[in-house]
């Protein structure tokens, strides 16, 4: 399987030909639009587009802007290819604020949208995909998909923040040869849930480093670590990646962080 970070946590896995993409992102500047001016300047993640109209599936761990990109996933799926996604959350009003962006652009593009719960598979072209379960920091609904093709099994995990399922997950589908990892240990500061939480609402370098031990991966990869930081609202923590890869190492975890765009041949 042919792996390829398209930056923040935009992940293109390639078998056979066929291809499917991981919360892929088009136009950053997109995410914090609906913040007007208190978002002016805030840095951008560098990102690259994906193959064109090859996409048998298009995953989507959650549906915040960043990661739930309509152009994006237009840009990659073949005619009819689906976009999978986790459950609704069943709320209205201010429970369903961060989603609606999304939400209303996926809308109006018109995909064949499928909610797949946790520990459900699917199966597109050569891939199985599989939804296993992952937190939000803000209580949004959230999976993390694992992909497997040819006797290969890679994980990403949207930007989970850390939980207890590392354990089950392992035992269920491990053992995982790449584990994409959200590092960026972002507190936040959203209007609509407050009081605001002091905690990560994503992975920490550290935090991720336990979550790849315990997940046994072989190899572990920074995502979602580059990028953004509005005061008061988002606030990632500086050199997410690298600490990330010193963290990893210490627990015996190899590590590697990608350039983006860059390609790796993963193999069982």
């Amino acid at each position: 399987m042919n792996l390829t970070w398209l930056g923040w946590a935009g992940v293109e896995l390639e078998s056979g030909g066929a291809t499917v993409v991981v919360d892929p992102l088009d136009d950053p500047a997109a995410v914090f639009a609906p913040l007007g001016d208190h978002a002016a300047g805030t840095p951008l993640p560098e990102v690259v587009a994906p193959r064109a109209g090859t996409a048998v599936a298009g995953l989507v761990t959650h549906l915040h802007r960043d990661h739930a990109d309509a152009r994006a996933l237009a840009t990659a799926l073949a005619p009819t290819a689906p976009v999978l996604e986790p459950p609704a959350g069943g709320g209205e009003g201010l429970e369903e604020l961060a989603l609606a962006q999304a939400e209303y652009e996926l809308t109006a593009a018109g995909f064949d949208r499928t909610r797949v719960t946790p520990w459900e598979s699917v199966a597109a072209g050569p891939f199985t995909l599989t939804a296993l379960p992952a937190a939000d920091g803000v209580g949004d609904p959230q999976v993390a998909w694992l992909v497997e093709a040819g006797g290969v099994r890679v994980l990403h995990l949207g930007d989970t923040m850390f939980h207890g399922y590392w354990w089950r997950m392992a035992l269920r589908h491990g053992p995982f040869d790449v584990v994409l990892v959200p590092v960026n240990g972002a507190v936040l500061g959203f209007p609509h849930r407050t009081p605001a939480s002091p905690l990560p609402a994503a992975l920490d370098p550290e935090q991720g480093a336990v979550a790849a031990e315990i997940l046994g991966a072989r190899l572990a990869i920074p995502i979602h670590a580059e990028g953004y930081e509005i005061d008061g609202v988002y606030q990632p923590v500086p050199d997410a990646a690298e600490r990330f890869a010193a963290a990893a190492a210490e627990r015996g975890v190899r590590a590697r962080v990608l350039d983006v765009g860059e390609s790796i041949e993963v193999s069982g």
